[in-house]
């Protein structure tokens, strides 16, 4: 099991942001000199693998930073937001369905300089119940797509979810993992 890299009890808050803590902390280094390292730490997020039939949902997006770029639902967790109550929330903000057959594929950890974790959930046979409800930065335009044309996001320069890229791409080349996948999607 991969160890994970939190942000020490001894670390400072040196910068309150909108989205963004950034901490710091002295650590003592193999020749018994001191360094000064830090960590970011984010709200976590959610994302969310649904499918419609026998499509998956994505989503060509927008955003005004960002630019365009092709995702999955989802996005960060509000304060005292449970996972699950989040992927809810925004799958139906952003795509107008909803689901009653919910399990929460996997937790990834980013591991990166930034701390915050990942709910992967797939949402299957979802009803579309109202129109989009988006926020003022998101221009989303929600498409079907086949099991094989989403596994070829593993391929897209402009695909958002680098942490799920990497499986997608594992799925292709092992046909195991990739049976095993598309019966978690459609059963």
């Amino acid at each position: 099991m991969k160890k994970k890299f939190i942000i020490p009890k001894n670390a400072k808050k040196v910068f309150q942001g909108v989205i963004y803590e950034v901490y710091q902390w002295k650590q003592k280094m193999f020749d018994g000199s001191f360094g000064t390292f830090e960590r970011i730490k984010r709200s976590d997020t959610v994302t969310v693998i649904a499918t419609v039939g026998n499509k998956i949902f994505i989503q060509n997006q927008m955003q005004p930073f960002k630019g365009s770029f092709v995702s999955l639902p989802g996005g960060r967790m509000d304060p005292g937001e449970k996972p699950l109550q989040a992927a809810k929330r925004e799958f139906l903000e952003e795509t107008g369905y909803v689901s009653k057959d919910i399990s929460l594929w996997k937790t990834i950890n980013q591991n990166s300089g930034i701390h915050f974790n990942e709910y992967v959930y797939i949402f299957r046979d979802c009803q579309k119940i109202q129109d989009q409800k988006l926020d003022a930065g998101e221009k989303i335009k929600c498409r079907l797509v086949s099991f094989e044309e989403f596994l070829k996001l593993s391929n897209s320069d402009d695909f958002r979810h680098r942490s799920i890229e990497v499986e997608l791409l594992r799925m292709r080349l092992n046909s195991k993992l990739k049976a095993e996948f598309k019966k978690k999607l459609f059963y």
